[in-house]
């Protein structure tokens, strides 16, 4: 007797599945990419006649010392007020705001006379402020 030998499909993964998503994503990216559109200009820039000759200011140098005292570039204030301290910058820099303007305190200065004279800055509309310090090590 022949006994018929039953047939078993073999076990496959189904593909259909990942393909959907596969193209789902591909859709998303290629939906939610941003293009941009690159444009150049031409510009034909004019030849100089001349040469350019730098303007270097001088920095303006308020020296505070350790009692609070202002100085602006060597010379002493007759007190230590804010509004002393503004009229004379008002008075050396004129209406020139982009001058370079150095705050030098010494080490044993009161931080609210820093602060004031940062103050004063800020409100004249200075806009190029530096603070030096002292490396260590240095004298």
């Amino acid at each position: 007797m022949k006994f018929r030998r039953q047939r078993t499909d073999e076990d496959s993964v189904n593909l259909t599945p990942l393909i959907d998503v596969v193209f789902l994503l591909l859709i998303f990216f290629m939906v939610s990419t941003t293009f941009t559109k690159e444009t150049h200009l031409t510009v034909t820039l004019p030849e100089s006649s001349g040469e350019a000759q730098p303007q270097v200011q001088e920095p303006l140098i308020v020296v505070i010392g350790a009692d609070g005292s202002y100085g602006i570039n060597g010379k002493g204030l007759v007190n230590s007020k804010a509004s002393t301290l503004r009229l004379a910058l008002e008075e050396i820099a004129g209406d020139n705001r982009e001058q370079a303007l150095i705050i030098t305190a010494d080490a044993k200065t009161p931080h609210q006379s820093v602060v004031t004279a940062m103050d004063v800055a800020g409100q004249l509309g200075f806009v190029n402020l530096s603070i030096t310090t002292q490396a260590p090590g240095e004298s």
